[in-house]
């Protein structure tokens, strides 16, 4: 899809949600029937404020100010929200200002629930990083890189487990290689341990071992790479794993009109979604897992317009933190 006619057509239903003619209401009132409303970001490197009204394609796209504004209008109408991000806070030119102070408080004042690590999220070394950690209300989810032997070592988890609806939501992270994309200086003796073992690992662990209802890997692999398809991405881990429900992606900067279904090695249905990049879009879809014998997915799509009134208490926060 034509990038322009996709941001126009996102704009279509942040209008319904500013409006309060958000679709979700129409949702059944089925009792027996569990919903969790999943909201993420990916990519969104130290875009705080909205872009320039400058006659570019992404003016007055985006900004903190925003997002908080619908996040704080689904957690108003939903109760059982998880807000997630998939790497890539952080970048470089904004680091070398901040040091990634305001980016991570900001997340934390949106009430993010966990996130996971890109590879523009070292550009402040991997010291920089583990200093800002101090300012963060929610986990960095990783289950790839092995911090053992760095200032990391004790600073992120594997998995996080979420009990929300009644059901168990279980969530681990994958980066990227950082080999060849991130100098050494930066990432020191942090290990890279290969992505598809380590899914499987910690996603059979937390369907089986953990009794997780819901099953998500927040992942910086990227989406695919057409002229690289089995460089591993998104979709190579869903079809070469199991017990997998939800990809929330990032590195690739992907906007995604609808969600890739595809079926994991055992035929079963797992997702894959991203949201593109500089947090353009709160969530690409915000999904409602009917979660019983068998999980059902909606979405709706969100874009962080420029007709979407901004928070007064974040616009705040950005001047004066």
């Amino acid at each position: 899809m034509n990038r322009r006619n996709f941001i126009k057509n996102s704009a279509y239903a942040g209008l319904l949600l500013s409006t309060g003619a958000f679709p979700l209401h129409a949702a059944a009132s089925d009792p027996d029937i569990s919903r969790l409303t999943i909201l993420h970001t990916n990519d969104v490197h130290s875009r705080i404020e909205p872009f320039p009204m400058d006659g570019s394609r992404n003016q007055g796209l985006g900004g903190v100010a925003k997002r908080a504004t619908l996040i704080k209008r689904v957690r108003e109408e939903q109760k059982n929200v998880l807000l997630l991000d998939a790497g890539d806070f952080f970048r470089v030119r904004h680091i070398s200002i901040f040091g990634g102070e305001v980016e991570i408080k900001m997340m934390s004042e949106l009430g993010y629930d966990a996130a996971t690590i890109g590879n523009h999220d070292f550009d402040g070394g991997i010291d920089g990083l583990q200093r800002q950690l101090k300012h963060a209300n929610f986990p960095l989810i990783i289950s790839n890189y092995d911090f053992s032997d760095t200032i990391m070592h004790d600073q992120t988890k594997p998995y996080k487990i979420f009990k929300k609806a009644g059901k168990r939501i279980g969530v681990f992270g994958l980066g990227i290689e950082l080999n060849g994309l991130v100098p050494k200086a930066l990432y020191k003796e942090t290990v890279y341990l290969d992505p598809i073992d380590t899914a499987q690992k910690w996603a059979t662990f937390l369907r089986h071992e953990k009794n997780c209802d819901y099953v998500i890997c927040l992942s910086h692999l990227g989406y695919k790479y057409k002229n690289e398809p089995e460089k591993i991405s998104d979709v190579v881990l869903a079809k070469n794993t199991s017990e997998i429900d939800l990809i929330i992606g990032g590195h690739t900067h992907t906007f995604m009109r609808q969600p890739d279904r595809l079926q994991n090695k055992d035929g079963k249905p797992v997702i894959i979604n991203q949201v593109g990049w500089a947090g353009i879009i709160l969530a690409d879809w915000i999904s409602i897992l009917n979660v019983t014998k068998k999980a059902t997915v909606q979405h709706v799509l969100i874009s962080l317009w420029e007709k979407i009134h901004k928070c007064l208490y974040y616009q705040y926060l950005i001047y004066f933190i």
